[in-house]
């Protein structure tokens, strides 16, 4: 299972390098393709986790002025 990332970046935001280095320290993966970033789940996990997670991602976001989507598969 995993959880598929993409940002949208603001000029007058975070530096593109600060948004990776904090989504890296979640566990994420930076992607070539469809997707800025993965995170490979150890095993299939609930709904609640992903909330959870998406809670987190947001958490580590908030302030640099970035806007994201999740897809999780």
């Amino acid at each position: 299972m995993k959880t598929y990332l993409t940002v949208m970046f603001n000029s007058e935001g975070a530096s593109p390098t600060d948004v990776k280095n904090q989504l890296m320290s979640l566990g994420f993966v930076a992607a070539r393709g469809s997707y800025d970033f993965v995170y490979e789940w150890p095993e299939d996990t609930g709904v609640d986790n992903l909330v959870w997670f998406a809670d987190k991602i947001h958490t580590a976001l908030k302030g640099l002025g970035v806007m994201f989507t999740l897809e999780t598969a």
